[in-house]
């Protein structure tokens, strides 16, 4: 059974040759930055933190330090990625600095939880809840949920995936479908999976920013929130997107097909490729 992910899918959709040295041929030649290495930890320490809210008390909640809990998340962090590369994943100054960022999301977030999460009349489902579902001969869909949250009095279910930021998502960021549509999957793949309504399922995007903007005149967040355009025509399409991908990329047996891959290169999808200008592929764009 082959396992594909979002991650999969987005991968395809910038550049078909980076999905096959990667998923097919698997060739890996990235490595772990403090981008990764904060956005792990700031999930952990959020997730944790709601955790608490929800199941035990606002209070217990409030209690937690959670600076420490970043913390030590990053510490972690920093030695899982030291010993799988190698070599140092950041320098100290930029592990200060993301902790010195994360430290404020968190006041933030703690200080103003009441205009995010709500506890009276909402329940935990829980975080990290996995999505596993089968789509056709030997391909299985997999992936995890941050947060899902049950408004109980309306019977609606709420999925949040948490992103991390430098300054929020831009207006060019929420109009990348390749960004902003795993959440219409996700919610697609949630009601199949735990027989819920796909009309009671509501996403959200719930961003942290690191950094504002100096000399602002306007009030400004530490968390953004976003919601994608999720009814009928917006699922169709992104499950158009998926039956793409696996019509491309699949045999009618679920077997790898790369006779149709080639490579996509221009300057969006080949700036972050690990491959650009590699032995791998001398097609991409400097």
């Amino acid at each position: 059974m082959k396992r594909i992910s979002y991650s999969q899918l987005s991968t395809f959709v910038d550049c078909p040759m980076r999905w096959k040295l990667r998923y097919v041929d698997k060739i890996s030649k990235s490595e772990s930055n403090i981008y990764l290495i904060f956005g792990t930890a700031m999930h952990e320490t959020i997730q944790f933190y709601l955790n608490i809210m929800y199941n035990a008390s606002i209070k217990k909640a409030d209690e937690l330090d959670l600076h420490k809990m970043l913390y030590k998340n990053l510490v972690k962090e920093f030695e899982s990625a030291k010993e799988q590369d190698k070599k140092d994943p950041c320098t100290l100054d930029q592990l200060k600095e993301f902790f010195s960022d994360g430290i404020e999301i968190l006041n933030w977030i703690s200080k103003h939880r009441s205009d995010y999460f709500k506890q009276r009349g909402y329940k935990l489902i829980g975080c990290e809840i996995p999505v596993d579902v089968k789509l056709r001969n030997n391909l299985q869909w997999i992936g995890y949920l941050d947060l899902v949250i049950l408004d109980e009095k309306n019977d609606i279910i709420k999925i949040y995936d948490i992103k991390t930021s430098t300054m929020g998502w831009n207006k060019w960021q929420k109009r990348d479908k390749n960004k902003t549509q795993q959440l219409l999957l996700y919610k697609q793949f949630y009601s199949q999976q735990y027989d819920h309504p796909v009309d009671k399922i509501e996403v959200e995007y719930f961003i942290v920013k690191r950094k504002l903007f100096e000399k602002s005149d306007f009030p400004q967040k530490r968390v953004q929130k976003f919601v994608p355009a999720s009814g009928k025509p917006s699922m169709n399409k992104v499950a158009n997107r998926l039956n793409d991908f696996i019509d491309t990329a699949f045999t009618t047996e679920g077997e790898y097909n790369v006779s149709n891959i080639n490579v996509n290169p221009s300057k969006k999808t080949c700036k972050f490729c690990e491959f650009n200008q590699t032995e791998y592929c001398e097609a991409g764009v400097k």
